[in-house]
């Protein structure tokens, strides 16, 4: 079972719309597999797009998974595990995975979700406090981080490939969600702001040139290889929202040029932080969506099965361009055939 965790600790990179576009048209193209989105953010995006969308009711779906006595969530699960975090109880992994096709037809029969839940920002205090708990003969952070683990582990014969939406940060749920993906997607926009956020997410997770030899105990990194645990590697860097008319030779070609050279430089002195043997296989470009993506993002709608032309988006109406379109799915197409 491979597992892809979509996660940069600068927010607005694209992120949750990368996640659902590649794990949808993924599942379209691989429709033997069976695939798992979990949705490990407080504000759950992805778990509306999914369920159809501003447009078709995806907030109101994902309302009603919140209310299930067992709530149909990430959230829930972490309930669950709250009581008696040190220790795995019996999981029923099905009473928190949902089936987005039920809600939203545009969605491939083969894809399951674990929604994401507002009450992770409420459960991440709890979760941070019990990790820092000394128990004799147990490692208490470790536990906590293996949440997620512990309920895949209850599943990998039931599926192929595992999406993970990880929340625009580094608290102690987006560490539970990392700690649980083999590979990692990390979107950066061409800009400055997005260069130094590859820096600081390599220093969050690898432990790469932390300001002081004093954080290194406490570092992420130090903590997994301490237990014997491998760290995701890098998969792929998504260069995101390039301007739909020059690409990488707009204005922004200089910092996008940077990106690369700091990618290349990370491939040859960390080659173990990494998936990939190259700094080729180790970045795509992704085009701006523009209106096309605004439209299939507000109807929960795939990039392969948007319709140029005229649409309805809550009661206005949009015109997507074939061209724009096309583009969209040719550039969301190099992301998949990396996957």
């Amino acid at each position: 079972m491979k597992s892809y965790a979509y996660w940069n600790n600068k927010g607005g990179t694209g992120k949750t719309s990368l996640c659902f576009q590649s794990l949808a048209t993924y599942a379209h193209q691989h429709p033997l597999e069976r695939i798992l989105a979990i949705d490990v953010c407080p504000q759950a995006n992805l778990s509306e797009l999914l369920l159809g969308g501003l447009a078709h009711g995806g907030s109101a779906a994902l309302l009603a998974l919140q209310g299930e006595a067992t709530r149909r969530t990430i959230g829930g699960y972490f309930e669950r595990r709250l009581p008696s975090p040190f220790s795995v109880p019996p999981i029923s992994s099905s009473a928190y995975i949902s089936h987005p096709s039920e809600y939203n037809t545009q969605i491939p029969i083969n894809i399951d979700l674990i929604a994401g839940d507002p009450l992770l920002e409420l459960q991440s205090t709890a979760m941070s406090t019990l990790a820092n708990t000394t128990l004799p003969g147990t490692n208490a952070w470790l536990a906590i981080i293996d949440w997620i683990k512990d309920l895949l582990d209850t599943v990998r014969d039931q599926y192929d490939v595992v999406f993970i939406d990880a929340n625009p940060s580094f608290s102690i749920y987006t560490q539970v969600a990392l700690s649980a993906a083999d590979r990692l997607v990390l979107p950066v926009m061409a800009d400055d702001s997005s260069r130094r956020a590859i820096q600081n997410a390599f220093s969050l997770i690898y432990g790469l040139k932390l300001p002081s030899e004093i954080y290194s105990q406490y570092a992420f990194a130090t903590k997994l290889r301490d237990a014997g645990r491998p760290l995701p590697k890098v998969h792929v860097v998504a260069k995101n929202r390039l301007t739909q008319y020059m690409g990488s030779a707009s204005a922004y070609s200089a910092v996008l040029r940077s990106i690369d050279t700091d990618i290349a430089v990370l491939v040859t002195q960390y080659p173990d932080m990494f998936g990939v043997a190259d700094t080729t296989d180790a970045v795509v470009e992704i085009r701006d969506f523009q209106t096309a993506g605004v439209v299939a993002f507000a109807r929960g709608c795939p990039f392969y099965a948007q319709r140029a032309g005229r649409a309805d988006v809550v009661g206005r109406r949009v015109r997507v361009k074939e061209e724009y379109l096309q583009n969209c799915v040719e550039s969301l197409q190099g992301l998949v055939d990396k996957l």
